[in-house]
């Protein structure tokens, strides 16, 4: 190896990589989310098909497959998000600071000489 004053390796250490419990929590959470968004989606058409049928009680178990499907779906996104944001690949979002503010306009009319 050469000596002085830029000596040495130009790469920084590695991150050390290693078993994350709450990766596989995320996952699994997103697993079963997803897995029961489908068979909800199952069961909503089963359900469509015995209400169009002439079952009146199939419609209130309709809207309750389709409602715990929605749920099911919005809960894969959000640990989908997590997933993402806890594995590097996105950042959290930054508030807005007062230099971001936007600038005030110029007064309308006038020109030059009025602003004075």
């Amino acid at each position: 190896m050469s000596q002085g004053k830029r000596a040495g390796s130009r790469r920084g250490a590695k991150p050390q990589r290693g078993f994350r419990p709450v990766l596989l929590v995320h996952a699994l959470g997103v697993t079963a989310a997803v897995l029961a968004w489908g068979y909800l989606v199952y069961a909503a058409i089963d359900f469509g098909t015995e209400a169009r049928g002439g079952d009146s009680q199939a419609w209130a178990f309709l809207a309750l497959a389709s409602v715990g499907a929605v749920a099911c779906l919005f809960l894969g996104l959000i640990l989908v998000a997590r997933l993402l944001r806890a594995l590097g690949i996105t950042g959290s979002p930054t508030p807005p600071t007062p230099t971001d503010s936007p600038v005030a306009a110029p007064p309308s009319g006038g020109g030059r000489r009025a602003a004075r």
